[in-house]
């Protein structure tokens, strides 16, 4: 059965997840059967997970250089494709490709569970300023603070009492271990989000730790948001890359990857399937670029279009994006990410 554009990107990672599950299925298994974790030590644990490996590699990079032994690095490759001698000093765990918020809680439960600092970061956030590990430090030494985000959710918020609180979102935050433990908290999704966002719609979901982050502030914990103007010297981020990654994955060719966003409807332009895919495309150009700097060669990316074709498309496109969309990100966040590394 045709599936429409829409349609597909769930099932590239249906199918992305059976296949590399070849490779991790049995690791997973061991991990849960061996529960593997760092030993005592006063280091943060930081933790990444990765679809895409030239991008784990940028990651694992700046990590290096800008934080240096200062933390113990563990990478889930759900994958199955890293090789561990291109990442020195971070353990490499071939991991599942459920959801996001299983490998997240393997991490603090287990990997992390001899160590009061936990950081989650996504492969996508990648870390710029030796600054960002002091801020950790800094912050989660403050009396009754539970986390530390660089990257909250920036379209919606909590309404508790007579306050409002800004999600703190996964992509980039840091806890202190022990009270993520000792509540008994999970990044698990769930129903009943009875919150409005900012436009005053009302959600019906708790995406990854949301749930969580109430659960915390409700009890009166601090979970501390690094201000914007901060954050933007210690990270810089993409947003949305999994999809792209999927259908370049799905797709064998770079003329399958053009048909897929040329064959779709104009009004799907002013929806966020199709601006992600395309700014997911433009960044992973960026990232192609920058592994090349690093190891002499491109990654195989057979089916990644060239980057004046899908600037062709972006041209075409941008002016039926809706309001507030654009690409300007992509571009901003690629000339932060050349000029660190």
């Amino acid at each position: 059965m045709a599936r429409n554009y829409y349609q597909l990107i769930p099932h590239a990672f249906k199918r992305f997840s059976i296949r590399s599950a070849l490779r991790t299925g049995l690791p997973t298994a061991w991990f849960y059967l061996t529960r593997p974790t760092l030993p005592p030590d006063d280091k943060p644990a930081l933790f990444t997970m990765n679809i895409l490996p030239p991008m784990v590699r940028i990651w694992h990079h700046l990590v290096r250089k800008n934080l240096g032994d200062k933390v113990d690095v563990t990478i889930f490759d759900c994958s199955g494709t890293l090789r561990r001698r291109d990442f020195p000093g971070a353990r490499i765990q071939k991991f599942l490709n459920p959801r996001h918020a299983m490998k997240c809680d393997a991490f603090l439960y287990t990997v992390a569970r001899n160590r009061r600092i936990a950081w989650v970061c996504d492969d996508d956030v990648f870390i710029i300023s030796p600054a960002a590990l002091d801020t950790v430090r800094r912050e989660l030494a403050q009396p009754n603070t539970a986390s530390i985000s660089f990257i909250p959710r920036g379209w919606w918020h909590f309404r508790i009492g007579e306050k409002d609180y800004e999600p703190s979102g996964t992509y980039c935050i840091a806890f202190d271990r022990e009270t993520y433990v000792r509540e008994r908290l999970s990044f698990a999704p769930a129903d009943g989000n009875n919150h409005v966002d900012h436009t005053g719609g009302k959600l019906r979901r708790y995406d990854s730790f949301d749930k969580a982050n109430e659960t915390l502030l409700e009890k009166g914990y601090r979970c501390a948001i690094v201000p914007k103007e901060e954050r933007d010297t210690y990270v810089a981020e993409y947003f949305g890359l999994s999809a792209a990654v999927m259908l370049l994955s799905y797709f064998r060719t770079p003329e399958q990857t053009l048909d897929y966003l040329e064959s779709a409807p104009e009004e799907g332009w002013g929806g966020t399937a199709l601006p992600r895919v395309l700014g997911g495309l433009l960044a992973i150009h960026t990232i192609q670029e920058c592994y090349t700097r690093l190891t002499g060669s491109p990654y195989p990316l057979p089916s990644l279009p060239t980057l004046p074709l899908l600037n062709a498309i972006r041209r075409k496109r941008e002016p039926q994006l809706r309001h507030g969309q654009s690409f300007a990100m992509v571009d901003e966040t690629g000339e932060k990410l050349k000029k660190a590394l």
